[in-house]
């Protein structure tokens, strides 16, 4: 399988075409899409181009926020953002709000994140980011694009970084999918020795995210696209809830 950041990406902004801006950077980077390639999208730049910058200076806290903020020493009007954000809270700490994000997906903070918001400015640490408002949707109006103007198959996801309940630092994960599997299983398939499965289901979309996020980085790199070719397995049509497991299904709610 080989990935490739998109170079010369501009930074966006809020209205700005991201479907077009893809296919001018895929053609800048000398890349030839083929059928069943994959583009892996960060979820910075679809927030930005959606208009999900938030001035934390147009937000009044409520007394929940105000009551949850001094008890995890963040800032009331993030907290309002997060509680807006979220279905329910889960856990908190000094530092961190673990919540069920209203899309459905356990996350801190609800996604919502201060870096690479804004450019230069007193009001700079002022502005947060929302995750997209739809972000299968958001996918799915990608991939329509760029399947349109190119004329081959796609899958396309977007990701975001996301810590994990077992495990230090945060990894890359899906929060949106078209076109590709989330989730495949291999229940009932024997291994080399003829042992036949029977839980295993890998949740190849996650997979992907991570390899894609190891190339866009974290910073300065100015990366926010990857193009995928040779994704082992078959494009199919599919959503992120199949990899969001149940409430029932939760060992830890």
């Amino acid at each position: 399988m080989i990935l490739s950041p998109l170079h010369e990406f501009p930074l966006i902004n809020a209205g700005d075409d991201l479907g077009e801006i893809i296919l001018i950077s895929l053609s800048k980077s000398g890349v030839i899409v083929q059928n069943g390639d994959i583009i892996v999208i960060a979820q910075k730049v679809v927030s930005k181009a959606e208009g999900r910058a938030v001035n934390l200076r147009s937000i009044t806290p409520s007394e929940n926020a105000i009551g949850l903020g001094e008890s995890t020493g963040k800032d009331a009007r993030l907290v309002e953002l997060i509680l807006q954000e979220s279905n329910e809270v889960l856990r908190y700490r000094r530092g961190t709000i673990i919540v069920e994000h209203r899309l459905g997906f356990v996350c801190a903070n609800a996604g919502i994140d201060h870096s690479n918001v804004c450019g230069s400015g007193d009001q700079k640490d002022e502005w947060v980011l929302l995750l997209p408002e739809d972000p299968e949707k958001s996918a799915d109006n990608i991939r329509k694009r760029l399947e349109g103007k190119i004329g081959v198959q796609l899958g396309v996801m977007i990701i975001d970084s996301h810590g994990r309940a077992w495990r230090e630092g945060t990894a890359g994960v899906a929060i949106g999918i078209s076109g590709l599997p989330g989730l495949v299983d291999f229940r009932g398939m024997k291994d080399l020795f003829g042992y036949e499965m029977r839980v295993t289901q890998v949740g190849v979309a996650d997979e992907l995210a991570a390899a894609a996020s190891l190339l866009m980085g974290q910073t300065s790199e100015g990366k926010p696209v990857v193009h995928v070719r040779g994704f082992p397995y078959p494009l199919r049509e599919a959503s992120i809830q199949e990899l969001l497991r149940s409430r029932e299904t939760d060992l830890f709610r």
